[in-house]
């Protein structure tokens, strides 16, 4: 009869709390697999301790020992493994165990009016995050009479935000969290009206070649701000196997690094058929992938190896990328990643941004989430325009250096 749920995704909890959770999934193979289970784990707020995975190409073996980045954070255990299953290709047919489609999720409007305070829109988000729903785009505005129009295009990674009982949930959630500043709450189908807000971000061409360009291992803004940071290192061995080429990455260790990883990999059409992903050591990582090209056959084309390496090292050194620039009298934080060949982009990055933007002391004035595309890639951009704090008066060069730097360190986990 096949083999059940309870067969592909095992979740063995820690045994004390400074235990990892041991994640296995056992299930057939397919394009990009390990880099979309990397990415649910890291939309959970989970960070990868060690990794294991094989495949011969049609079966797939992956453990994962996992911990929250925080020690308050909560997980919800039964819904990672939901997820990472809903994930996994069924051996006999994708109905065959009840599985949901794997489709685009139908997408909501989220209308939310509140009284203006320090912190909400990090708030909103956390409990947004909290009831697993992603927030695909936004758009967020402060009225003269200090009142805030939240609007979220959304997701519902449980799929059941067509229910009223869903919708009703969440309204009644939010209102009851927020009663002291929440006036209203409102949630429907996204209609065509507001396609505007799913438009791409129109960036200035002097603020796109900042935020994009590819000098990024001449000039390491973070070396620039006084955040001394080693560069990956990539070593290629081409005589381990008759069939298959060595990469053994070593790198300083940070949030998402395994995920972003596997990413890059994915987007050189490279198939990973073993990996080890080591423990990090004194904030240094190791890792070890044994690839080929999707012909089966190694890497041996020295121009192929450069350009491989050379995105690894992009991926790991600058996965996103963080900038404040003038906007007129206003000042705009930008934060940028790539999007997944799936059309994803990175878990988590608005509600990184917003905790690190709350802690500082740094209100939000407007915030939005657009695309940008560039000749290599599509990028998620997400954009705030800030107003001025006492610790950060964002006239100051080197306040606006801090802020970029405890933006960047929120979203590395450093």
């Amino acid at each position: 009869m096949g083999i059940t749920s309870e067969d592909v995704v095992l979740i063995q909890p820690a045994k004390t709390p400074d235990d990892p959770t041991v994640v296995t999934v056992n299930c057939p193979d397919k394009a990009g697999l390990g880099c979309d289970i990397c990415r649910i784990i890291l939309d959970f707020g989970l960070q990868i301790n060690r990794a294991d995975f094989s495949t011969d190409g049609r079966w797939c073996y992956m453990v994962f020992w996992v911990a929250p980045y925080s020690s308050s954070h909560r997980v919800d255990w039964d819904s990672l493994k939901n997820r990472v299953y809903y994930e996994t290709p069924s051996c006999l047919g994708p109905y065959y165990f009840g599985k949901k489609s794997n489709g685009p999720s139908s997408l909501y409007l989220l209308k939310i009016f509140c009284a203006d305070r320090k912190g909400l829109l990090h708030d909103v988000t956390k409990v947004l995050t909290e009831l697993e729903l992603t927030i695909q785009r936004v758009k967020v505005t402060t009225t003269p009479d200090n009142r805030v129009v939240d609007l979220f295009l959304i997701t519902d990674t449980l799929e059941l935000l067509h229910t009223k009982q869903r919708q009703d949930d969440t309204c009644r959630y939010l209102v009851d969290v927020f009663k002291d500043n929440c006036v209203d709450c409102e949630l429907q189908v996204a209609g065509p009206e507001y396609e505007t807000l799913r438009a791409f971000s129109s960036i200035p061409e002097a603020v796109a070649e900042e935020l994009f360009g590819p000098d990024l291992f001449e000039t390491d803004s973070g070396e620039q701000k006084g955040e001394k940071r080693e560069k990956a290192t990539i070593t290629v061995d081409n005589q381990l196997s008759p069939a298959h080429t060595l990469l053994q990455i070593e790198c300083v260790d940070q949030k998402g690094l395994f995920y972003d990883i596997l990413r890059a990999s994915k987007e050189c059409n490279i198939w990973v058929a073993y990996g080890r992903f080591a423990q990090s050591n004194k904030g240094i990582r190791n890792a070890d992938l044994i690839i080929q090209q999707t012909n089966g056959k190694k890497i041996v084309d020295p121009k192929h190896l450069d350009i491989l390496c050379t995105r690894l090292k992009l991926a790991i050194v600058h996965p996103l990328r963080v900038i404040i620039v003038s906007r007129g009298p206003d000042t705009e934080l930008l934060v940028a990643n790539p999007v997944e060949l799936s059309g994803k982009g990175r878990p988590r990055v608005f509600y990184d941004v917003t905790s690190a933007l709350r802690k500082s002391g740094i209100c939000i004035f407007s915030a939005e989430i657009g695309r940008h595309s560039t000749q290599d890639h599509e990028w998620e951009v997400y954009r705030f325009l800030l107003d001025e704090s006492c610790e950060f008066p964002l006239s100051s060069p080197e306040s606006r250096s801090k802020v970029v730097n405890r933006v960047r360190k929120a979203l590395m986990g450093w």
